[in-house]
């Protein structure tokens, strides 16, 4: 079973624009739904906060401290579909760093859940 480690956007799910925390990515992760073609592991989900400054060393301790490295990264769908979207840092870039520094294969989004 793929090990995967999920990022969802703290100030969305915060400020309650339709996401109620990381419920709706981990259903989707369980039941093999959305992004997920079959169920998976989740081994960690990370928040990333404003302005986004500390998203790979809170990955990179989130891998140390559980001590699993997961096979992929998920970009939650809130983080990913966010409208408006950062005002700090495009997801394109995001996507950038985390492959530069975590070298692991990032998806983008979690489900399709309204």
């Amino acid at each position: 079973m793929q090990k995967v480690l999920i990022v969802g956007c703290g100030a969305y799910m915060d400020a309650g624009y339709g996401c109620a925390g990381e419920w709706r990515c981990l259903k989707a992760a369980a039941l093999g739904e959305g992004k997920f073609s079959t169920p998976v592991q989740v081994v960690g989900f990370v928040r990333c906060e404003c302005p986004g400054r500390t998203i790979v060393s809170n990955i990179g301790m989130a891998m140390k401290l559980s001590e699993i490295r997961p096979d992929a990264i998920y970009l939650s769908s809130c983080l990913v579909d966010a409208r408006p979207g950062c005002p700090y840092v495009p997801v394109e870039d995001i996507v950038k760093i985390l492959e530069s520094k975590i070298g692991l294969p990032i998806i983008l989004g979690t489900h399709e859940y309204k």
